[in-house]
């Protein structure tokens, strides 16, 4: 088809770059291409066709967009927003006047919403990035202010004499000495300097080579504006004093990456699961067990999608977005209603990639809308669960985990330590930074007002997926849960050697916080813990 789609191109007289080309090519509707280009051709009147042109002449085609159907839909959304062009296809989302809606405090008895943030696709300027840097630095400077060790601090452009100071900065720049001393440049509101770790200061040198770019810390220095030696730095961190617990006993689920409409998708074993949860040919004892099971959190990648990476439709068994939720909905509607389902979306569900990722929309998912025990949020979300007579609950941070990779591929002592294996390794690093995606770059997201990835609350769980492995630990009172899959290894995992831990179910007691792992992998229900 891209032939086809290079002449007509020749035909039109167009010349188009590098980016607008690989977009058509991708969209394969020559069709579609025609009318884009003659209604770019005659608002511009130009024949050479730029991301600029197309981002000045976004109004003009966006009624055909409307018109895609949903696949190309997300292609194009997926797309533009890629390139900075970013544009909701959707014309069904409302928002407010600022264009950001966010879904906070929504109180649904046991479970309360905190914040899902929403932030509409909207065109990025260069402000919209300065602004959200700056919402992230004032949120961790806030948080770093009240570490006890750091010592009279100031602004980098008070900086004068040698006597010790401490400075909050992020980071902009990471370089070693041909003496393997490691500099850091760093900026706050006021101004930039250099800092030098020296190597004969074994402890905090070991400490700074995991520093990364775009890190909010705070520093213990001497020196002048020119140079600064540094004593120690420290992370924003979190913390928590003691292990929040409920007064009655109930439990909570952990699940995540279903991907329904997969030729890989663990269906027989998802069933078992279900018929478990309803205490299929169970005991009476067990029946009393499942009643006092009240949550389950379903954190992002429910379905396969659609166009997700070249060549995905040979691996689906159903290639229709709504079709794949329907058939979640039709598992979920088995499960007990007295069940409250929690879920975010991930990169597979229909929705854009860049995050914050919306809750999951009526347009894809109108049967999973209908269903009156679920409560669907962005990605990331905090969440509330249990809070009663005035007491307050056990407080969950859902986040999918895009992020992940991009921050095992930064540090080395991840990368060495098999990090894909043992999410929560990774996920004590997010902790530390107080920061979903520290890293510019480690994921695709829409700018805010408001740095939505900042960890701005400590929760008392945070849950995650996309790595396809089980993974429990403690962090700080922290309760980590990296969940499993129901997906058998795909082609992709096998070529980067990643291995799955399919069909595992953390189970959590919410009075004494002992957690379980039940394994539905094969023909008996093993139980871990």
């Amino acid at each position: 088809m891209s032939n086809n789609m290079l002449k007509l191109f020749f035909e039109k007289g167009f010349l188009l770059d590098k980016e607008m080309l690989k977009f058509f090519i991708e969209l394969d509707d020559k069709y579609i291409a025609n009318e884009i280009l003659d209604k770019i051709a005659v608002a511009s009147k130009k024949k050479i066709i730029t991301k600029g042109i197309i981002w000045e002449n976004i109004e003009k085609i966006k009624p055909i967009l409307f018109d895609l159907n949903e696949d190309k839909k997300q292609l194009v959304d997926k797309y533009f927003v890629n390139i900075f062009i970013s544009i909701e296809v959707n014309k069904n989302m409302n928002y407010d006047k600022e264009n950001v809606l966010v879904k906070d405090n929504k109180d649904f008895g046991t479970v309360k919403i905190i914040s899902s943030p929403i932030i509409a696709s909207q065109r990025l300027e260069v402000k919209n990035f300065v602004k959200h840097f700056r919402s992230r630095y004032n949120m961790i400077k806030k948080i770093l202010q009240s570490h006890k060790k750091l010592i009279n601090p100031i602004s980098i452009d008070k900086i004068s004499g040698n006597n010790e100071f401490s400075i909050i900065g992020i980071v902009t720049n990471k370089s070693i000495t041909k003496n393997k001393n490691i500099i850091l440049e760093i900026e706050d509101l006021t101004g930039s300097v250099k800092l030098l770790f020296n190597k004969n200061k074994e402890e905090v040198y070991k400490r700074s080579e995991n520093i990364l770019l775009d890190d909010i810390l705070g520093f213990n220095c001497v020196g002048t504006k020119d140079f600064l030696y540094v004593n120690d730095f420290f992370y924003p961190d979190c913390y928590i004093q003691n292990k929040k617990r409920l007064d009655e006993e109930s439990y909570a689920l952990f699940i995540s990456d279903i991907h329904v409409g997969s030729n890989n998708f663990l269906e027989k074993n998802f069933l078992k699961f279900i018929n478990w949860l309803n205490g299929d040919n169970y005991s009476n004892k067990h029946q009393e067990f499942l009643k006092k099971i009240k949550y389950m959190f379903v954190v992002g990648d429910t379905i396969e999608g659609i166009g997700v990476y070249p060549g995905q439709e040979k691996e689906l068994n159903i290639n229709d977005i709504k079709k794949q939720y329907d058939k979640l909905a039709g598992f979920y509607k088995m499960i007990p209603n007295h069940i409250q389902i929690i879920q975010c979306a991930g990169q597979h569900d229909g929705v854009r990639v860049p995050e914050p990722q919306p809750p999951i929309g009526e347009d894809f998912a109108e049967s999973l809308h209908k269903l009156s025990n679920i409560h669907l949020v962005s990605n990331p979300s905090f969440v509330e669960i249990g809070a009663k007579d005035g007491k307050d609950g056990i407080k969950v941070m859902m986040y999918h985990g895009a992020s992940m990779h991009g921050v095992i591929s930064e540090i080395e002592e991840l990368r060495l330590s098999n990090a894909h294996s043992f999410p929560s390794k990774v996920i004590k690093h997010l902790l530390l930074r107080r920061h979903l995606a520290p890293t510019h770059g480690l994921t695709t997201y829409i700018p805010g007002e408001e740095d939505s990835m900042v960890i701005k609350e400590v929760p008392d769980i945070i849950t995650t997926g996309d790595l396809h492995r089980t993974d429990i630990s403690s962090y700080n009172n922290i309760l980590i849960i990296a969940n499993s899959c129901w997906q058998s290894m795909t082609a992709f995992e096998e070529k980067v050697g990643n291995v799955p831990d399919p069909c595992k179910v953390p189970i959590l007691n919410l009075k004494t916080r002992e957690i379980k792992i039940l394994d539905f992998s094969g023909d008996d229900i093993l139980e871990d813990g």
